[in-house]
């Protein structure tokens, strides 16, 4: 695929300070441009050393390292050869080199000089983080990120005057977007807290987000306690998902196992027979998949459904302690994407969403299954919006 000239690239060729933010909304081609504009630095200067850096490596690998490599094969300038896959580095030509690594390794924030860096979506580095990588690189800074809320970027750079270029970019500035894309862009403006920050590029705030406070761990704790595998059918274009849930001092890990296109329900159950032998709960608008999946010895279970299940679902997941691997990159998108949707006044409407919720979906159907039976009639006695005879059938 060749990556045509936007105005979103041509805005980052002109930036000219050290420090370069680049605020924007989503498809707004931010990291295509930015890689674009360092592959081109790569290919005419020698010897430079170029840092991409990003949250995980799970995040690097599915963002940063995918694109680099797109554009590198589209645009014919790949050599096989000159791929370090172990480290995460290409040497061109010229000498130059770029890397990729994460920004929870210790030993590279912390580590040798380099020339140039960009630090994908930065929002989600800490402030100490950044500060330790900028201090070791001598010439420019690239910072990208959706502006969900304001963090240290307003905070210690735009707003305490440290010289910078500030850049705003929004899908209207990448003019290689699909039409189908524009579209689903487009079709969410009604929500003006999501339209904010996805489609104008600019801060918004943590009202209208449906779940907030998750911790994002490394790993799952060795006393950790499988409970659940939890699925989301999909084909597509929605992903197939699997969700392992445990429970740990107190509160639930989520764990992404699989999220996939185009996977049929042999596919699905492979997948599941290569797990742990648990209880798997799944989306019940599909009882035939699950019957099928039952034929491969698995033991499927659906969630049960009813009115306003969704509303009391999310609720639910709201009431828990929970954190997600930090490989479990899909997730962690959806969950600081996802939104309250709102009212033709801007009031937000409990248990109406807007945003992907694939594997958002999955591990709800899979708590909820864990919610003991004296809670749920807890909860449902103290929510005056259902009628007695709902909270008589509790659905979830």
């Amino acid at each position: 695929m060749l990556y045509q000239t936007t105005s979103a690239l041509r805005k980052i060729q002109s930036l000219s300070k050290r420090v370069r933010v680049i605020q924007g909304g989503s498809s707004a081609g931010k990291t295509i441009a930015t890689l674009l504009v360092l592959i081109d630095r790569a290919q005419r200067e020698k010897g430079k050393l170029i840092s991409v850096v990003s949250e995980t490596v799970p995040h690097l690998k599915r963002g940063a390292i995918r694109d680099f490599l797109s554009i590198m094969e589209g645009h014919g300038y790949y050599k096989d050869e000159r791929w370090n896959r172990t480290d995460f580095i290409y040497t061109f030509e010229t000498g130059t080199k770029i890397e990729f690594f994460s920004a929870d390794s210790p030993d590279k924030v912390r580590g040798p000089r380099r020339d140039i860096l960009f630090v994908n979506e930065c929002n989600n580095i800490s402030y100490e983080t950044y500060t330790q990588l900028a201090i070791r690189t001598k010439e420019e800074i690239y910072l990208d990120y959706n502006p969900v809320v304001e963090f240290w970027v307003q905070d210690e750079i735009v707003n305490k005057g440290v010289e910078h270029d500030f850049l705003i970019l929004t899908y209207k500035n990448n003019e290689g977007l699909s039409q189908n894309i524009v579209d689903e862009l487009e079709s969410r403006k009604g929500n003006s807290a999501w339209w904010r920050v996805y489609g104008e590029g600019l801060v918004g705030e943590l009202e209208g987000r449906v779940y907030k406070n998750w911790q994002i761990i490394d790993d799952i704790p060795h006393e950790a306690r499988l409970e659940r595998h939890a699925l989301d059918f999909g084909f597509d274009p929605d992903p197939a998902v699997i969700v392992d849930i445990y429970y740990y001092n107190g509160g639930y890990i989520l764990d992404e196992v699989l999220y996939q296109k185009g996977l049929h329900n042999s596919d699905l159950a492979k997948a599941l027979k290569n797990l742990p032998s648990k209880l798997t709960i799944a989306d019940s608008a599909e009882p035939k998949s699950i019957s099928e999946l039952s034929l491969y010895g698995l033991t499927v279970l659906p969630t049960p459904k009813g009115k306003d299940s969704k509303k009391w679902g999310i609720q639910v997941m709201q009431d828990q302690q929970i954190s997600i691997t930090k490989r479990s990159v899909n997730g962690i998108e959806e969950y600081r994407k996802y939104m309250l949707a709102q009212d033709l006044e801007g009031r937000f409407i409990p248990g109406e969403t807007i945003g992907h919720d694939d594997f958002l979906d999955a591990a709800r159907y899979g708590i909820c299954s864990l919610v003991p039976v004296i809670q749920r009639a807890d909860m449902l006695a103290n929510m005056p919006r259902y009628s007695y005879k709902e909270r008589e059938n509790p659905a979830y």
